[in-house]
């Protein structure tokens, strides 16, 4: 699919190289590549997230927690970290990493989910002040629901769920202005303002018995 998607563009202005992110050897030796074509970058995305049902009490979906937290936490350092240095040089650049409103608050059957999106939010915002007077922009994307095959399995209702057509053009958008935080659509920043704020009693009452991710089998 990725070659396809490269095919259609001018070789002069597309390439693609193959990676897991969980290997940050891997990530390297792309980054190298595509600084070696084209330079430091303007903009770096780190997109890469998965999710899986998971429950703490089963001792099997310490593997699913390991797994999530892999790729959504430290697969955003990886492709991060080889880019940093010739954008410094460079003293521009935005790096754009995309979390969750899953991130606010913890969801039920969703702990690794939930966590992992908190964990990037977090280091999102120490990565910022890290960069702060680089010239190097941080940028931290809280999506609500985006219609994709990540969500297309979720068996509850998803308020204010959004196209991924309508969703990409708004975070293209807070990446080039350099928002500090950006939470989209903008209902789901209030809806995400208000459970940030919501005593924890009546957090545990609303949530407790909520809808949840079925674990998988595997």
């Amino acid at each position: 699919m990725l070659d396809a998607l490269v095919a259609e563009l001018p070789q002069e202005r597309a390439a693609a190289w193959a990676g897991d992110v969980r290997d940050a050897a891997a990530l390297a030796r792309a980054a190298a590549g595509f600084i070696a074509r084209f330079g430091a970058p303007d903009v770096v995305v780190a997109n890469a997230g998965v999710s899986r049902g998971t429950l703490t009490e089963h001792a099997g979906d310490a593997t699913a927690f390991r797994e999530v937290m892999d790729i959504n936490v430290l697969g955003m350092v990886h492709t991060f970290a080889p880019f940093i240095a010739p954008m410094r040089a460079a003293r521009r650049g935005a790096l754009a990493g995309i979390a969750s409103v899953a991130g606010f608050r913890g969801l039920p059957g969703a702990g690794a989910y939930s966590a992992s999106k908190a964990a990037a939010i977090t280091y999102l915002e120490s990565l910022r002040l890290e960069l702060a007077g680089s010239g190097i922009a941080v940028v931290t994307v809280c999506p609500g629901y985006v219609a994709t095959p990540l969500t297309a399995g979720n068996p509850y209702p998803m308020p204010f769920l959004m196209s991924a057509s309508r969703a990409a053009p708004k975070i293209a958008r807070a990446i080039a202005r350099r928002r500090r935080f950006y939470v989209l659509p903008w209902p789901m920043a209030i809806v995400g303002w208000l459970l940030r704020r919501l005593p924890r009693p009546l957090y545990d009452f609303a949530f407790a018995r909520a809808s949840r991710k079925p674990r998988r089998a595997d």
